[in-house]
């Protein structure tokens, strides 16, 4: 059967998003995932991978349902080792589980699936002349992820509402900043979920688009 690499800026398994990928994939491949953070502990994480000042700010799951922030830049180099591996191991097809944006990331033979190059596009070509909100896991974001959709001509409304934390009034907080304000709304991380999709979609009653379905059913087609 097909393999298709999945790789977490968190830890692997990812239980929460993981049963979307696969419900798209719909048997014709096996994920094999794996975790930029595999292995370490939230002190560690805390003390070596924190931001600093002006860093490109991420945030993802461990395997005990913690969140943590952590720099792009010094998970980047882990990032790159993780794709290393899988290609060693045999993996032809290597999706990226995080919508943050990795310049300058390289496989040898593999294709490797990043979502920033695949979600800003779709989703200008669906929301066209629409207005347009995200909703993002951190305040740090509303800022830097602004550059991944101005190259499209997007200037979406950002609302902040973690998908870590199951706080039904975060969600609720950022529904109600944006549902007189939008049309269509991103969910722009991969750790948002189908209930995330459906609390929002009802508390402010437009269409909610969730990153990690969109990129499965896409991804489903290369299968």
């Amino acid at each position: 059967m097909e393999k298709l690499g999945m790789i977490t800026i968190g830890q692997a398994p990812r239980t929460d998003v993981a049963p979307i990928i696969e419900k798209y994939l719909d048997g014709r491949a096996v994920l094999v995932q794996v975790g930029v953070l595999d292995g370490m502990t939230k002190e560690y994480i805390e003390q070596n991978l924190y931001p600093e000042a002006d860093d490109y700010v991420l945030t993802s799951r461990l395997v005990t349902n913690e969140s943590v922030i952590m720099s792009r830049e010094k998970i980047k180099p882990i990032l790159q080792e993780k794709i290393d591996y899988l290609e060693e191991i045999g993996i032809k097809q290597i999706l990226l589980l995080c919508t943050g944006v990795f310049p300058g990331l390289t496989t040898k033979t593999s294709f490797l699936i990043e979502p920033d190059h695949i979600i800003p596009p779709t989703v200008k070509a669906l929301v066209a002349n629409r207005r347009f909100g995200v909703i993002v896991p951190l305040v740090e974001q509303k800022e830097n992820l602004k550059t991944k959709y101005s190259p499209f001509g997007m200037e979406p409304l950002f609302a902040v509402a973690s998908p870590y934390k199951h706080d039904k009034a975060s969600y609720g907080a950022a529904a109600n900043e944006l549902k007189n304000n939008v049309d269509i709304i991103l969910l722009d991380c991969m750790g948002y979920t189908e209930e995330a999709r459906e609390f929002v979609a009802n508390a402010t009653g437009n269409p909610v688009i969730l990153s990690n379905a969109i990129m499965a059913k896409l991804v489903s087609e290369m299968i």
